[in-house]
């Protein structure tokens, strides 16, 4: 997971309820049980591979903890391993010294405070060390079935650009989300959300010609195609919005 740099809106626009759930739908495409891109097999495994995952991607975590859980594939072995072999197994990705110092004390804890097991708690999760709100926030969600929200670099970027949930920090996003996302949406809103902003609505230039949930997103201008040519392009992509009962179709920014 990247870092996060803060919006600077002062009156942020926002998307219309209504639109929030037909929003969702679109960027879902039909996938109604998304998963988390990081491998793991067992509760503890994803805890790690979430840690790991601050800043960096989970490209990286995964080609990290494919060895490392081969070596030590729960708190026990992870412990035995200790924190020099764990560092040595991650130094590719970045931070890995104290990344490998959270993950040996975290299972140590694991082991004298659960049982081993994965607790199903925010403020046990996040006494572990090198867990925080989102780290949480993504177990919570992927392992307990909690409606969380772990508010990334590409959540916060959807929140604040597209109107859905605008917010000047990570839990101002959280917050509004979990307010005003569809509460039969909210669990696999976070994977649709964090899989939209990875693969069409990217950081430097959202793919907005392709992207299902354009007539509801109140971006402008909205991302032309690369085959459209300069002499063709126009000031703004008009998406034409589905109307809705009672009201006249028309073109969305």
């Amino acid at each position: 997971m990247d870092s996060i740099k803060l919006a600077k809106t002062k009156s942020p626009k926002l998307m219309k309820r209504a639109d929030i759930g037909l929003f969702l739908t679109a960027i879902s495409g039909g996938n109604l049980n998304p998963r988390t891109e990081l491998d793991h097999g067992t509760p503890y495994q994803l805890l790690v591979a979430v840690v790991l995952s601050a800043q960096t991607t989970d490209v990286g975590v995964n080609k990290v903890t494919k060895g490392l859980f081969a070596a030590a594939p729960d708190p026990p072995a992870m412990v035995a391993l200790g924190e020099a072999v764990i560092g040595a197994k991650i130094r590719s990705i970045g931070l890995w010294q104290a990344k490998a110092k959270n993950v040996a004390a975290l299972s140590r804890q694991l082991m004298e405070l659960h049982g081993g097991e994965v607790p199903g708690d925010r403020a046990a999760l996040e006494a572990l060390p090198g867990v925080g709100r989102k780290t949480a926030n993504v177990v919570l969600n992927e392992i307990f079935g909690q409606s969380t929200m772990a508010v990334d670099t590409h959540i916060f970027r959807l929140g604040n650009r597209t109107g859905i949930a605008p917010g000047a920090t990570p839990r101002a996003v959280e917050d509004a989300l979990l307010k005003r996302v569809p509460k039969e949406m909210l669990k696999p809103a976070h994977l649709w959300l964090i899989l939209h902003g990875r693969y069409i609505c990217k950081a430097r230039s959202p793919e907005c010609w392709r992207c299902g949930g354009a007539p509801y997103c109140l971006f402008k201008p909205k991302t032309l195609a690369p085959l459209a040519s300069a002499g063709h392009r126009i000031a703004d992509l008009k998406v034409r919005r589905p109307a809705q009962a009672g009201e006249k179709k028309g073109p969305v920014g």
